[in-house]
C-alpha cells in the first residue's frame, strides 16, 4: 500500500494518517494549511495510475460529488488528475460507519432504522435529481455522525444517469450483499437500483441479518436473481407490519414493482411514522396453501380455519359447446340442446346454493359453531383498556408480553397480537397472545430545592433527565436559588420527561453585548455594568489579535440571558498562529532559467522557476512556531538556509548563510578571470561562462586591421595572473561585472 503519511501534497495537504483502505484508493486525514481544517484525501493507488479503468473510476467519483451539494452527502473540496498522483480532497467526517454501528448493536430498532434511512433516500433523491446513481449504496459507505445524522460516501462507481449506464458483471460493481437483480445480471441501471440496496439495508438493520448469505459471492448474487428472502417479521416479531411491506416494496426483483424513486418511498415512510400501525394496500408474500373454496359439490362441514376476510367471490363457469363434427350437425344439435340446458341449471343451482350456504355460515348465527371473531386489540393500552374489561375478559384469556419497541413511544400499549384481528377462534381455544411497549426507564426526581440553578441543572442531567430552568421573582432568596420544581422532587418519573426548575431572580433578561474585540480590562468593565458575572477561568489562544483583546466570548453577542449570568472569554496572546516572512535571496549568475524550491520544517512549501541572473529575488514564506528552519535548493541541492520566528507580528529571519559545500557558485564565490583577448564575442563568453562569470557587458571600438574584426581586442577587469613570493593567483567574485570591448572595422 502506498504511504503518503508526513508527506505534503502540492505544498498544501499535510498527511496524518490513514483513515481507511479501499479496493482502488487509500484514504487519509489529513490538514489543510491554506483554509485551516482537518480533510480526508482520498488517493488512487499507484498501481492503478496506468489502469484506464480504475482512473475512469476514480474521476467519475470526483465528478459525481462535485456537482452535489446536501447535508446528507460527504462534500468535495478539492481534485487533482495528475499522471503520477490522483486525489480527491473531501470532507472530514468523525464517526463511524453504519455496518461498524449493526454490528455493535445487533439490530437497530424502529426509530432509528426509520431516521437513517430517511436521510438516506434524501441523499439519494438529490443525487437522482443532479441525473447521478450511486449504485454502492451498504452500510459501509455511510458514515454515521456523533449526532444521529449520517453522510452518504463513496461514488466511485456512481455514474450519470444520461451516461452510458450499462454494468457488466465483471466490472467489480458494488457489494454482492446489496446489489440489485438488474446490476447482478449485468443490465442497465438506473435510480431504482439505489432503490433495491436501501431495501437491504433497512432489512439487515431492522433484523441484524442480509437477506442473502452465503461463503460464495457467486451464489450471493444468483440468490438476488432467483430467491425470495425471509419475511423480515420472521426474523424480528417486533417489526410492524407497514415497515416489513415498506421493505419489501423496495427489494421486488422486478423495477417495475419497485419504488419508481426515493421521494415515493419517503412518502410511505412519512406515513409509517404518523401511523406505525398502517397496513398498506400490497403483500409480497404468497400463501402457499391458501383456503380454497373447491366448488364440486355441497360440503356439509364447514371450513376448519375460514378466512379472516369476506369470502372471495365465486363467479360461475362460462358454458360454452363442446367441439362437433360438420357432418353430424344435426344429430348433436337434436341429442345435445336438452342435456346443455339440464347441466346449466344444475350448476347454477349448486353456485347458488354455495353462496347461500358461505353467507350463512360467515356472516349469521344460523349454524351456531361456538366461534367468535378475535377485535383488534394493536393500539390499545392494555392496562386502561384492556386488562379490567369484563366484555374481553369474559371471551379471551390473555397471554401478556413486555418488550421494547421504539416505534411506540407509550408504555403500556399493544403493538402486537396473535391471533391477528378478523380472526375466528373457538370458545375453546380463546388465548390471545399481546406484546405490549416497555420503553421507557424511570428514574426519582432528586430533590434540588436551595441549589444554585447551574449545580441543580447538573444534578438532574446527570440522572438523565432534561431540564428548563425559569427565572422567579424573589426580593429573599439569594439570586439563583431553586425554589420550586415541576413535577414535585422525589416523584417517579420517566427519564425523557423535562424537569423545570425556578430559581430565584430580582432582574430582567439582559442582552448580552459585543465584547470582542475590547481589551481584557475594559470587557470585564462593561460585562458588570449589563449586569453580567465574568468567569474568572480567562482562556488565552494564540492569534494575530494583539495581546490581551478579547477575541471569543460565550454567550454570544445578542443573546438574551438572566442578569448576572456567566459570560466566558478568550483573550489573544498576541502570538499569530502562522505569518509570512520575506526572505531575499541572491540567485545565482548563470544566465539560465531553474528551479528554486523552498522547505519549512523540511516540509516543501513553494517551488518558483526562476531566471538566475545573480539579481535578488524575494520569496515570501508561511509558517508556524519559533526557530523554525528554512532551505532553498536549486537541482536538489542546498543552496541557502535560514532561521525564521514566525510567532512574531513581523517575523524575524536570522543565521542566513548560503551553502559552501554546493557546487552550485553563490554570489560571493570567487574564480580566476580567463583571458580572452583575441576570441571571437561567442568563444569569449563561452570561455568565462565556463568559469562561472555571466555578468557580461560587451563595447565597441574602430580598428583597421581586418583581423581584429569581431574579436575582443581588450578585457575589464583583466585576466588573472600569478603574482607575489608564493606565486598565488588573483580571483573575482563570479558576480563582477566584465566589459569586454569588441574590434569594429571601419564601413562595417
Amino acid at each position: 500500500m502506498d504511504n503518503y503519511t508526513g508527506k505534503r501534497l502540492d505544498g498544501r495537504y499535510e498527511i496524518q494518517e490513514v483513515i481507511g483502505v479501499g479496493g482502488m484508493a487509500v484514504v487519509y486525514k489529513a490538514y489543510d494549511n491554506i483554509d485551516d481544517r482537518t480533510v480526508a484525501v482520498k488517493i488512487l493507488k499507484e498501481e492503478y495510475l496506468a489502469n484506464e479503468e480504475f482512473r475512469r473510476r476514480f474521476k467519475n467519483e470526483s465528478k459525481a460529488i462535485a456537482v452535489l451539494s446536501h447535508p446528507n452527502i460527504v462534500k468535495v473540496f478539492n481534485v487533482s488528475y495528475g499522471d503520477r498522483l490522483q486525489y480527491i480532497v473531501m470532507e472530514h467526517v468523525e464517526g463511524i460507519t453504519l455496518k461498524e454501528y449493526i454490528e455493535q448493536q445487533g439490530k437497530l430498532g424502529i426509530k432509528e432504522t426509520v431516521h437513517f434511512t430517511m436521510q438516506i433516500l434524501r441523499a439519494l433523491q438529490h443525487a437522482h435529481d443532479k441525473g447521478i446513481v450511486h449504485r454502492d449504496i451498504k452500510p459501509q459507505n455511510i458514515m454515521l455522525l456523533s449526532n444521529g445524522n449520517i453522510k452518504v460516501t463513496d461514488f466511485g462507481i456512481a455514474r450519470f444517469s444520461y451516461s452510458d449506464t450499462k454494468t457488466m458483471t465483471d466490472s467489480a460493481i458494488g457489494s454482492v450483499h446489496y446489489i440489485s437483480p438488474e446490476q447482478a445480471r449485468g443490465d442497465t441501471t438506473d435510480d431504482r437500483a439505489d432503490i433495491y440496496s436501501v431495501g437491504v439495508v433497512m432489512y439487515e438493520m431492522l433484523t441484524g441479518q442480509l437477506p442473502f448469505q452465503s461463503d460464495n459471492s457467486v451464489s450471493v448474487a444468483l440468490m438476488q436473481l432467483q430467491s425470495d428472502p425471509k419475511r423480515p417479521r420472521e426474523l424480528n416479531g417486533s417489526i410492524p407490519v407497514g415497515l416489513e411491506q415498506i421493505v419489501m416494496h423496495a427489494m421486488q426483483k422486478n423495477t417495475r414493482d419497485r419504488y419508481q424513486s426515493a421521494a415515493e418511498m419517503l412518502l410511505d415512510i412519512e406515513e409509517f411514522k404518523r401511523n406505525p400501525t398502517i397496513r398498506f394496500q400490497r403483500d409480497y408474500f404468497v400463501d402457499n396453501d391458501p383456503t380454497k373454496f373447491v366448488p364440486k359439490k355441497p360440503s356439509a362441514v364447514a371450513p376448519s380455519q375460514p378466512p379472516v376476510s369476506k369470502p372471495a367471490q365465486v363467479q360461475a363457469p362460462v358454458i360454452t359447446q363442446p367441439p362437433y363434427n360438420e357432418y353430424e350437425e344435426e344429430e348433436e344439435e337434436s341429442r345435445g340442446r336438452g342435456g346443455l340446458i339440464a347441466i346449466g341449471v344444475t350448476i347454477g343451482l349448486l353456485v347458488l346454493a354455495v353462496f347461500v350456504f358461505a353467507f350463512l355460515y360467515f356472516f349469521t348465527d344460523v349454524f351456531d359453531k361456538g366461534e367468535i371473531v378475535v377485535p383488534t386489540f394493536v393500539g390499545k393500552n392494555y392496562v386502561e383498556e384492556i386488562k379490567d374489561n369484563d366484555e374481553y375478559n369474559k371471551l379471551f384469556k390473555f397471554e401478556v408480553e413486555e418488550l421494547a419497541n421504539s416505534a411506540f413511544s407509550e408504555n403500556g400499549v399493544v403493538f402486537d397480537q396473535d391471533p391477528k384481528s378478523g380472526t375466528k377462534i373457538s370458545g375453546s381455544n380463546n388465548v390471545v397472545k399481546l406484546l405490549i411497549v416497555k420503553n421507557a426507564q424511570t428514574s426519582i426526581i432528586p430533590n434540588v430545592l436551595g441549589y444554585q440553578y447551574e449545580q441543580a441543572k447538573l444534578t438532574l442531567e446527570n440522572k438523565g433527565f432534561k431540564v428548563n430552568a425559569i427565572p422567579m421573582l424573589s426580593m429573599v432568596e439569594e439570586f439563583g436559588t431553586v425554589i420550586k420544581m415541576d413535577p414535585e422532587p422525589e416523584t417517579e418519573v420517566d427519564t425523557s420527561q423535562v424537569i423545570t426548575i425556578y430559581f430565584a431572580s430580582d432582574e430582567d433578561l439582559v442582552t448580552v453585548p459585543k465584547i470582542i474585540g475590547w481589551d481584557e480590562e475594559s470587557a470585564k468593565l462593561l460585562i458588570e455594568s449589563v449586569p453580567l458575572t465574568l468567569d474568572p477561568e480567562i482562556k488565552r489562544e494564540n492569534s494575530d489579535k494583539p495581546a490581551g483583546v478579547v477575541i471569543d466570548q460565550t454567550p454570544a453577542e445578542g443573546e438574551k440571558v438572566m442578569a448576572k449570568s456567566r459570560v466566558t472569554i478568550v483573550v489573544s496572546t498576541g502570538v499569530p498562529e502562522s505569518s509570512t516572512a520575506e526572505i531575499k535571496l541572491t540567485l545565482p549568475n548563470k544566465g539560465a532559467a531553474g528551479q528554486v524550491q523552498a522547505y519549512v520544517n523540511n516540509e516543501l512549501a513553494d517551488t518558483k522557476t526562476l531566471l538566475f541572473d545573480g539579481t535578488d529575488y524575494t520569496f515570501m514564506v508561511e509558517g508556524s512556531g519559533s526557530e523554525v528552519p528554512v532551505k532553498f535548493y536549486i537541482d536538489n541541492k542546498e543552496y541557502y538556509s535560514c532561521t525564521v520566528d514566525f510567532t512574531k507580528t513581523e517575523p524575524v529571519v536570522t543565521n542566513g548563510v548560503y551553502s559552501s559545500s554546493s557546487t552550485i557558485d553563490t554570489p560571493d564565490a570567487r574564480k580566476a578571470m580567463p583571458s580572452v583577448v583575441g576570441l571571437s564575442m561567442a568563444a569569449a563568453e563561452a570561455q568565462l561562462n565556463a568559469q562561472g562569470f555571466y555578468n557580461i557587458k560587451y563595447e565597441y571600438s574602430t580598428v583597421f586591421d581586418p583581423s581584429q574584426d569581431g574579436k575582443v581586442i581588450s578585457q575589464t577587469p583583466s585576466a588573472s595572473t600569478n603574482s607575489g613570493i608564493l606565486g598565488l593567483t588573483n580571483t573575482y567574485p563570479i558576480s563582477e561585472e566584465i566589459t569586454l570591448v569588441v574590434g569594429q572595422k571601419i564601413g562595417v
